[in-house]
């Protein structure tokens, strides 16, 4: 087994709305307001006022990078209206990741935004790029910057509001994240919404580029697709629109951030739902260790080798010992990909902790169990398993 190269970040990934609580001034609070049969996050796991708990728990570990959020609906709640306060907050978390020996990585929308904002109307891109100047007043010395997090799936979840407020829907809420007998598969993202926010990526990246000296690039839900025999044609039809539309907007950024869980096949008819079996995570994924490295070959290919960085990958269990045994052998999915001599930058797990998965609380994805009455961390073996291949670097 290779080691990992100098440099290599090996760390943990969170998202604001889903771990800092009281998100009220976003879509995603109002939605959990007002649909039907989804949880709610409310105090969240209170990451908000115990980030630097949270972060010192992974630099303790021997983790050295935590990828984490700037909620735009907290820092403009209203349009024109810039919180001073909430930049300088998010300005501490970075001070306090350095402090740890930690490298920040940034994301600047990680699928929520402020309540007045809409990404169809015709001055979308524009006031994506106003908040953007913003955000990077904070951004000195930060090495890397996601802009959007998994634009596939927000375009994905764009469309379904589209569609749902058209027809007044009243039906029980489906997270995007969790497929099963009433949608046994996601449907394709609107590739006209998937254009627009590679122009809201794109129109960041440039403000990024002029006012920090961050690594700019985002991330992609990548499905680790696969043909099923004579199949070939339809697989490049399907990772088109599901895909690659994402991957190549990404072919002059300084990085692709690969996501990948799980792995799905595509028949004649399309992605072919995963099939029923005891393996299978919290969220009706198959058991797919091999997902990362299938996934990193595809993007290393689709954006003409722009250097990969593994901003999540994961597993939705309660058992402690299958995310390790997960982990490690996704770990050696991906130095097989090292060794290929695909430029890999690091691995970012996800996720740091327990938290909100996108209307509902049950899927259990994190490094670190949280008791949310007390808000009490309990660290996972996980962690420390993590911490010491980072010490090691190599599996």
């Amino acid at each position: 087994m290779p080691k990992a190269p100098s440099g290599f970040l090996w760390g943990a990934a969170t998202a604001p709305h889903q771990i800092e609580g009281n998100n009220v001034s976003s879509d995603w609070w109002a939605l959990e307001q007002a649909m039907p049969g989804m949880q709610r996050s409310g105090d969240a796991i209170d990451s908000y006022h115990r980030y630097a708990e949270d972060m010192r728990l992974l630099a303790e570990a021997g983790l050295n990078a935590y990828r984490f959020g700037i909620e735009w609906a907290r820092v403009e709640p209203i349009p024109g209206a810039f919180s001073r306060a909430e930049l300088a907050h998010y300005r501490r978390m970075i001070d306090t990741a350095f402090g740890l020996g930690l490298t920040p990585v940034v994301t600047l929308h990680h699928f929520t935004n402020p309540r007045w904002f809409d990404w169809l109307a015709d001055d979308a891109v524009q006031r994506f790029q106003s908040y953007v100047r913003q955000a990077a007043s904070i951004l000195g010395g930060v090495p890397w910057v996601c802009t959007i997090n998994e634009p596939n799936m927000l375009a994905l979840m764009i469309g379904m509001a589209r569609d749902a407020r058209a027809q007044r829907s009243t039906e029980e809420w489906m997270s995007p994240t969790v497929e099963g007998a009433a949608r046994p598969v996601l449907p394709d993202p609107d590739p006209e919404i998937g254009d627009r926010l590679a122009e809201a990526h794109h129109a960041a990246r440039e403000v990024l580029k002029e006012r920090t000296g961050a690594a700019v690039g985002w991330t992609v839900a990548c499905q680790a697709l696969t043909a099923t025999p004579g199949n070939e044609a339809r697989l490049r039809e399907v990772r088109r629109i599901r895909e690659d539309l994402y991957l190549e907007a990404a072919r002059d950024d300084d990085f692709i951030g690969v996501q990948s869980y799980s792995s799905q096949a595509v028949d004649g008819n399309g992605v072919v739902p995963h099939p029923q079996h005891p393996d299978n995570t919290m969220t009706g994924n198959a058991y797919r260790p091999d997902a990362i490295g299938i996934a990193v070959r595809h993007a290393w290919e689709a954006t003409g080798h722009t250097p990969i960085l593994v901003t999540e990958n994961g597993i939705a269990t309660p058992d402690d010992t299958r995310r390790v045994a997960y982990t490690q052998e996704a770990l050696g999915h991906l130095f097989d990909c090292l060794d290929e001599g695909i430029d890999v930058r690091g691995y970012l797990h996800w996720s740091a902790l327990d938290n909100f998965e996108w209307g509902h609380w049950e899927p259990t994805f994190g490094l670190i169990a949280v008791d949310r009455e007390t808000f009490e961390r309990q660290p996972k073996p996980s962690l420390a398993w993590l911490g010491e291949v980072a010490r090691r670097g190599e599996v």
